[in-house]
């Protein structure tokens, strides 16, 4: 079975004006499309490998035959990073967060506020291409960042919201203003899907 991009579960324009049009239409249709074309391409040489989950092919990286590991890992990684990132953005998102998610943050940060502070700073800091990611690590919620599509998973992560600085993510809108672009991201943010990943990753 190839692997396949999800439809957008929104309009291209839905998320406006935190994120234009023409960056998902870009995003969505030819750069998440090229890497699940990449990833597809690699698993054709080692087709028993396509029977298992994108997600479960980048926690056992080790696992995987050395002539596409790289490919799995950039491609792969792509494919999982974008669809979660699809996913936990809604129009008319943002706010406060709600439910159990509110209340680990609270514990862990102090404060959304505060929460959002040190995320846009550590992201805005990766250098070149990568994520920011929060994470559930040892019954606590953790601020990372990966260069380029490395994913979470890979080190044994569960992330449960991640924003992608990649400057095709932002770049038309925002140019070279990552951190505008980085606070801008909150209002799209859809907390009901991630307190659902959140409870995944407790489990």
């Amino acid at each position: 079975m190839a692997y396949e991009v999800p439809p957008l579960p929104y309009d291209y324009a839905a998320l406006e004006p935190h994120i234009d049009a023409e960056t998902m239409k870009l995003h969505h249709d030819k750069h998440h499309t090229a890497y699940v074309n990449n990833l597809n391409a690699a698993i054709e040489k080692h087709p028993e490998l396509g029977k298992h989950a994108p997600e479960d092919l980048l926690r056992n990286l080790s696992g995987i035959p050395e002539d596409i590991r790289g490919a799995v890992r950039n491609n792969g990684g792509g494919h999982v990073n974008h669809t979660m990132f699809w996913a936990i953005m809604k129009p008319k998102g943002g706010g406060e967060p709600s439910g159990a998610i509110r209340e680990q943050i609270a514990k862990d940060f102090g404060s959304f506020d505060a929460l959002k502070k040190q995320f846009n700073e550590t992201t805005a800091k990766q250098f070149g291409s990568g994520w920011g990611w929060l994470v559930w690590e040892g019954g606590k919620l953790k601020i990372v960042t990966t260069p380029n599509q490395d994913s979470p998973l890979s080190q044994g992560l569960y992330p449960i919201l991640g924003n992608d600085v990649w400057e095709h993510a932002y770049y038309l809108k925002y140019q070279n203003k990552r951190a505008d672009y980085l606070a801008a991201w909150w209002n799209t943010v859809n907390w009901e899907e991630v307190n659902k990943r959140f409870e995944r990753a407790q489990q």
